[in-house]
């Protein structure tokens, strides 16, 4: 397992933002909605953890070596802290929906805890820390898609993207986490997923990949284009390529 590092800076930005991401593609659209929500609030993400103000790792939960991979990683923020007392260090994603607030107990090494479903808190999140307290999100939701939150594609080629267009699963499968860190199936309207799939292709991306837990669960009005999420590519004019992964292993 790989960290992805962001780096996109808006001229506009004042504060520094930096997110570091494990895992799978869900988990990379997921940065780049937060960083998108972040921007929103006046950050510019850097590839530099030591000029940050605000460092996240988005984690995966998926295996015990990927967990502990993380733990590593947040014991070296936790020195690089002690050169930047004013950072703020936080923790999203599968692993802390899975352990909640815990991670803040466990040998203080982060300050914020938030989970796949209330990314549009961290905002007030990282307020409460400066206010002097820990914070912590991890309520999953039955309906938050993220649909309307244009991402920022952080480290983009210009030719591939990602669009999430559902989330949670209900498949509570033995050997699989992701319904208790991820919540219960919902999907998102399709106009917003044409919409962002038309814009990415104006801009001249070749090629979108559908994503979420399993996409073969993406439910609809069977009237809407996207009954079939594969059909996203019916109402455009550009030569594109579509593909879904992630689809569950039901035999």
């Amino acid at each position: 397992m790989k960290g992805i590092v962001a780096a996109v800076a808006p001229e506009t930005a004042k504060r520094n933002l930096y997110i570091e991401t494990y895992g799978c593609a869900m988990n990379l659209a997921d940065s780049e909605v937060m960083a998108s929500i972040m921007q929103a609030e006046g950050f510019k993400t850097t590839d530099d953890p030591l000029k940050a103000d605000v460092v996240f790792l988005n984690t995966c939960a998926i295996r015990d070596n990927a967990e502990a991979k993380i733990w590593g990683r947040l014991k070296e923020m936790k020195g690089n802290k002690r050169k930047n007392p004013g950072m703020i260090i936080g923790l999203m994603g599968c692993m802390a929906e899975r352990l909640k607030s815990k991670l803040l107990e466990q040998d203080q090494l982060v300050d914020i805890v938030v989970g796949p479903d209330a990314y549009r808190d961290i905002p007030k999140l990282i307020q409460q820390v400066e206010e002097g307290q820990r914070a912590v999100n991890v309520l999953l939701s039955r309906e938050e898609t993220y649909a309307e939150i244009t991402p920022v594609r952080l480290g983009s080629n210009g030719v591939n993207a990602f669009i999430s267009i559902m989330r949670g699963c209900d498949n509570m499968c033995s050997f699989c986490v992701v319904p208790f860190t991820r919540g219960r199936e919902r999907s998102r309207e399709p106009e917003s997923i044409i919409r962002e799939a038309t814009e990415l292709f104006e801009q001249g991306y070749k090629e979108v990949t559908l994503l979420g837990q399993n996409v073969d669960s993406y439910k609809w009005d069977a009237s809407t284009p996207l009954s079939n999420p594969t059909t996203v590519s019916t109402p455009l004019s550009n030569p594109t390529t579509v593909s879904t992964p992630l689809s569950n292993p039901t035999t």
